[in-house]
Formats: C-alpha cells, sequence, structure tokens
C-alpha cells in the first residue's frame, strides 16, 4: 500500500529521503520547544499577570477608600500596563468567553493558584486584550490585560525561523538533486533515441561518477552495435556481391542454351537465387546507414499506396493529417511496400489508414484476404518462416518481409502488431511513438 503513494521518479524519491528527517527533525524541535518552551513561558506570563491582580486587590483590602483605591489602580496602570476599574456591589453574570486556548488555560490557572477568588475571562470581545473580571466581597474587579503580556513573541520567531529554514534547505536540496538527476535523464533520453535510431552523436558523459560510467557503457555499447550492424551489412554485401558473378556467368551460358524445358528451369533457378541474394541482403541491411531525417509519414505511405494502385491494386488510403516525424524514408518505405504488396497479393481489396493516436503514429493496413492464424502470427516474424496454406511456398517469398518489416519499425523505436481485420483479412497496425 505504501508504495502506491511513493514517489516515482529518482528527484522524487532523493527528495523524499533528504525531506523525510528534516520534517522529522522538526518535529522532535517542535515538540521540544512546546513542552519545555511554549507551556512554561505562557504559564509563567499568566502567574505574572494573575500575581499582579492579585497584589492589586491585597492592596484594596488593606486601603478600602476610593481615593487610594484609584492612586493604586493608576499604579497598575503605569506599572503593570493593566487598566482596572471596580464596579461597586455589581455580581458576575457570565462565564469564560474564549477560544480553550493555551493562553486561556494558562490564565485560567494562575487566577485559580494566585486570586482564589471567582472570576471570569473574555479573551474574545477585543482582540488585543484580554478581560478579567473577579468577583470581591462589595462588587467587580474588572482588568484589561493586553494579550502581548501573556504571549511570548519568541515562539513566532522560533516557527518562522522553522518553516524558514526548512524551505530555504527544500530549495536547496531541490536544485542540487535535480542537477544529479538531469544527467541521468538525459542518458535516458539518448538510450530511448538511439533505440528509435536517432542520432545521439551530440550526447556526452556528464554527472556523478557513477552516471559518468554508465553513459560511457551506454556509448561503447552504441559503438559496438553500430560496428556490429556495418559488419553484418558488409559481410553479406561481399557474399551477395561474390555469387552475383557466378550466376551471371550461369545466365549467359544458359541463354546460349538452347530453349528447352531444362534450360528453363535452370534459368528460374537463377531468377530464384538472385531474388533470395536481394532479400538476404535487404535483411542484412536493416536499417542500413541511413540516417533519420524529419518525413513527411503522411506523404510518404501515400508514395507507396500510388505506385501500387499503378500495378491495378484496388486500395483505400485514410489520411487524418500531415504527421512529420524523424523516420529513415527508405527503410521505412521498404518496409510499408511489403505489408500493402503482401496485402495485395493475398487479399482484393486492400485498406490504409495513418493517423495518431495519443502519443503514437499509428499506420494500419487491413485485407479481405484469408489472414493469418492466430497461432503462426508471432512466428511469422521469424526469418525465413513461412505459413502452410493460402500463404504457401508457392504464392513467392523467402519469409524476410514481416522480418524486415519489424526489424525496421522496432529501430524506429515502434512495434508491428498481427490481428483480425474487420474486412475479413489480416491487420497489420505499426504504432511509433513521437
Amino acid at each position: 500500500m505504501l508504495k502506491r503513494f511513493m514517489p516515482k521518479s529518482l528527484l522524487g524519491r532523493s527528495l523524499l529521503i533528504i525531506v523525510t528527517p528534516l520534517i522529522l527533525l522538526q518535529l522532535v524541535a517542535g515538540i521540544i520547544f512546546y513542552e519545555t518552551h511554549w507551556d512554561k513561558m505562557t504559564l509563567r506570563l499568566a502567574r505574572g499577570v494573575a500575581g499582579e491582580i492579585g497584589g492589586v486587590i491585597e492592596l484594596m483590602r488593606r486601603i478600602p477608600e476610593h481615593v487610594n483605591r484609584d492612586e493604586v489602580f493608576s499604579v497598575a496602570s503605569m506599572n503593570f500596563d493593566l487598566e482596572m476599574e471596580f464596579e461597586q456591589d455589581a455580581v458576575l453574570k457570565r462565564g469564560h468567553k474564549g477560544d480553550d486556548g493555551l493562553m486561556e488555560e494558562m490564565l485560567i490557572s494562575a487566577m485559580t493558584d494566585y486570586v482564589r477568588k471567582p472570576f471570569t475571562i473574555d479573551t474574545v470581545t477585543m482582540k488585543r486584550y484580554v478581560i478579567i473580571d473577579v468577583q470581591l466581597p462589595n462588587g467587580i474587579l474588572h482588568t484589561i490585560a493586553p494579550k502581548k503580556r501573556l504571549f511570548s513573541s519568541t515562539a513566532i520567531v522560533f516557527v518562522l525561523w522553522m518553516i524558514g529554514t526548512s524551505l530555504i534547505l527544500f530549495s536547496i536540496a531541490t536544485i542540487f538533486m535535480r542537477n544529479q538527476v538531469r544527467p541521468i535523464r538525459r542518458l535516458a533520453i539518448a538510450a530511448d533515441n538511439f533505440g528509435k535510431g536517432r542520432d545521439v552523436s551530440r550526447f556526452k558523459p556528464e554527472g556523478a561518477i557513477e552516471v559518468r560510467q554508465a553513459a560511457s557503457a551506454f556509448l561503447a555499447m552504441r559503438d559496438r552495435i553500430i560496428r556490429q550492424i556495418r559488419q553484418r551489412t558488409d559481410m553479406l554485401a561481399g557474399v551477395s556481391h561474390d555469387l552475383r558473378t557466378p550466376l551471371t556467368r550461369m545466365r549467359l551460358e544458359l541463354e546460349m542454351l538452347s530453349d528447352n524445358v531444362a534450360a528453363g528451369n535452370l534459368k528460374s533457378d537463377v531468377t530464384e537465387m538472385e531474388h533470395m541474394l536481394e532479400g538476404y541482403l535487404a535483411f542484412a541491411r536493416g536499417e542500413g546507414t541511413e540516417q533519420p531525417k524529419s518525413t513527411n509519414l503522411t506523404a510518404l505511405v501515400e508514395g507507396v499506396v500510388s505506385q501500387a494502385r499503378r500495378k491495378d491494386i484496388l486500395i483505400d488510403f485514410h489520411p487524418e493529417a500531415d504527421l512529420v516525424m524523424p523516420l529513415r524514408p527508405n527503410a521505412f518505405r521498404r518496409s510499408i511496400t511489403n505489408l500493402v504488396e503482401n496485402a495485395a497479393l493475398f487479399g482484393a481489396h486492400v485498406s490504409v489508414r495513418v493517423g495518431q493516436r495519443d502519443d503514437a503514429i499509428e499506420v494500419i493496413v487491413d485485407d479481405d484476404g484469408p489472414g493469418i492464424a492466430e497461432a503462426y502470427r508471432e512466428d511469422v516474424f521469424k526469418p525465413f518462416f513461412r505459413v502452410e496454406g493460402s500463404r504457401n511456398q508457392g504464392t513467392g517469398g523467402i519469409g524476410l518481409g514481416l522480418t524486415i518489416t519489424r526489424d525496421v519499425i522496432r529501430s524506429h523505436g515502434g512495434d508491428v502488431e498481427l490481428t483480425t481485420s474487420p474486412l475479413g483479412g489480416l491487420r497489420v497496425k505499426i504504432r511509433i511513438p513521437v
């Protein structure tokens, strides 16, 4: 349950690791301050006011004359900042009026200990003052005391200091951790771009030692992958070139033979071998050395559809908008061409759609052919695999078309999915994140 509420990002988790002890420290400090300072200081202030009121009451008892009473009130006003007034023959009629806060609680406790007479406290009527009424034998002593005498400003200073320092430390920690996380985020973006076949030549290791090590390992891995792709392409290109030479000589010799069944069969075999070599070489090239560039995907697919229509293939094209994104146009065009020609080979009606769904661009090719059984939909992406039945060896192909297509699409960071088409045949969905 706790994991559901934990931050998902490294920055959030790092800040949580830093902020949690800080908050706990502030809470402990606040509790200690409340227990040792706030309570005791407030009680001492309340006792001071209660003691002064008790002293005035004692003087009134000893000096009952009205004139002397006014002098006592004057001294209390000048020296204690207490405004006092005596109401003759009055009786208390109301109880305490306040917010039941700590100040009121401590004042009640102090008045009970020092005055020992019936009293009421009003902390609400006057914003900056407290009204204290004490019942005396011959009347009521009204006292107005400033709240600042019952409240220590050091509490506010302490709270503000805690909050201020916490915000400053949190801001510094956020800036520091963001600088530490930024190289990791850049490494993740570079890895994602490389997986999508985009240029990452500007990426350089930076940040902490561990992050630099990870970035250096990524660059070494990138160089190894690029080197292996080039070696594979160069090797099969050389093999293809070496095999084309004897095949060309064989074709020339066959042309010089008389036109008979055996010569015709040999010519077909040579043509098939040349076709297989081209397929092997295309598969070996994969994404090749072609660099990604900003490409209008909608226009590219429309061009493939137009070429297919020249071959009298019935195709419906449904573009939603002009979609521009980084692509290897030649490799991508070859992949779409494979799908469209494959759909036209096994179906009489082909539909092609291009659009954007959420954060990805989709290219969908539907046909009304026999489709592919669900059990074989993953196997058809394996090199040289061909489905028996409606898509058997007699229908052509060497089993590399879908393999090349998925290889190219995955090099762009996307994937290919096979499902059942609403037309009754096969649906091929290409999804590339943007």
